[in-house]
């Protein structure tokens, strides 16, 4: 099920002229991320305005009351813009900010959550490390009356999950799957064309989705043969990637070339569904494969992925701006702490087991060679410097 849901301008004046706003149209969906690899240290979060100006002369920082915001891992560049960001934009609206980093360890991140309630938190923001893993700890933020926003991944089996925000995720599957159908002119050339696929860890429900709405597109091309999966593994348990790991990924492609394509015969495409199994893929190509580099997706332009992409060895990476979500996350609980009900824009698709969730969608949308400097230069998520 597709439908049109509500776009908005989410970041400062430049990056609204770059960049489509929150909202989209997608189908049905019940849970949501991808991460990927950090390869430097990640870009600093929009600067607050200096003391006394703007929200700080309104809102003196922590005047509003204390946030806890819950990452997984401070190994993948993407979290670690995520939490800069929101705790900059928070700290700036004028809230309190105890932000913690669980290394992808499930108990750690239960224990975080903990010390969060029990040191007065009033609000929680949570990207959970596996979804159906902090119901016990979630029942004690709802006793203590404590709401919470999952933060794009969907926490499941749990009422009281308050409010979920993410990017359209099914939508950045499309836009990975439409990228391959068009650079191939799927439409129109004779072919064959041989494809691979590879998508992110089996438990994170938004692997699921990713690979799914790409495979909506390339599935028809695949049934009448004009792409072929020469390694005949093309199911998501097959091509799942077990914490997204870029060294999984390169191992099993090191495998796929030796077995299929060593004689010369052309890898034209890879569906990759984020940057950390890109830069896998990337890797097992330049030590095993003596073509043309195929097509390859990815998603979240990590600086590795980028410098891939300029150096050709990467086709795209879907462009999700973490300031905007992070913009968004600020506007609901603001909402929320002042006692009124957080903006969403899509009340249908997110089940997380205990009923749907309202949610806020922000809309993807890719980088390639020929317009990254637009998208991530000219609006200051890198510098060029960055990008050498």
């Amino acid at each position: 099920m597709k439908r049109k849901v509500l776009s908005a301008l989410l970041s400062v004046a430049m990056i609204a002229t770059l960049l489509v706003g929150c909202g989209g149209d997608k189908p049905a969906q019940d849970a949501p991320a991808a991460d990927a690899p950090a390869e430097s240290e990640a870009p600093a979060a929009d600067a607050a305005p200096a003391e006394g100006d703007g929200a700080d002369a309104a809102a003196p920082a922590g005047e509003g009351g204390l946030i806890g915001v819950a990452m997984p891992t401070k190994d993948l560049q993407r979290w670690n813009q995520d939490g800069s960001n929101m705790e900059a934009q928070l700290k700036e609206a004028g809230y309190e900010v105890d932000l913690q980093y669980a290394a992808n360890d499930i108990q750690t991140q239960v224990s975080q959550i903990e010390n969060m309630i029990s040191n007065g938190c009033k609000l929680l923001v949570i990207a959970s490390i596996d979804g159906d893993s902090l119901g016990t700890v979630l029942a004690q933020a709802k006793e203590a009356g404590i709401p919470v926003i999952a933060y794009d991944r969907l926490i499941m089996n749990s009422d009281a999950v308050s409010y979920y925000a993410t990017f359209d995720n099914y939508m950045v599957g499309t836009v990975q799957g439409e990228y391959i159908r068009d650079a191939l002119d799927l439409e129109n050339a004779e072919g064959p064309f041989n494809i691979e696929l590879i998508t992110g860890d089996p438990g994170d429900n938004n692997a699921r989705f990713f690979f799914g709405g790409a495979m909506d597109v390339l599935q028809p091309y695949i049934d009448s043969g004009k792409l072929v999966v020469k390694s005949g593994q093309t199911s998501f348990e097959e091509c799942a990637t077990a914490n997204w790991a870029t060294e999984a990924a390169q191992s099993r492609f090191d495998a796929i070339i030796a077995s299929n394509y060593s004689d010369g015969t052309k890898l034209d495409a890879v569906l990759a569904s984020n940057d950390s199994t890109a830069l896998g893929v990337a890797n097992s190509l330049a030590a095993n494969y003596t073509g043309d580099y195929p097509v390859l997706t990815g998603q979240d332009c990590d600086i590795a992925s980028v410098k891939n992409m300029i150096a050709g060895k990467q086709s795209m990476s879907v462009f999700k701006d973490t300031r905007d979500l992070a913009t968004q996350v600020v506007k609901m609980v603001d909402a929320i702490m002042k006692g009124g009900e957080a903006p969403v824009n899509d009340t249908e698709s997110y089940d997380n087991g205990t009923g749907v969730i309202p949610s806020y969608l922000c809309e993807p949308v890719f980088a390639d060679v020929n317009n990254y400097e637009k998208l991530l230069i000219e609006s200051g998520y890198y510098t060029e410097a960055d990008l050498k």
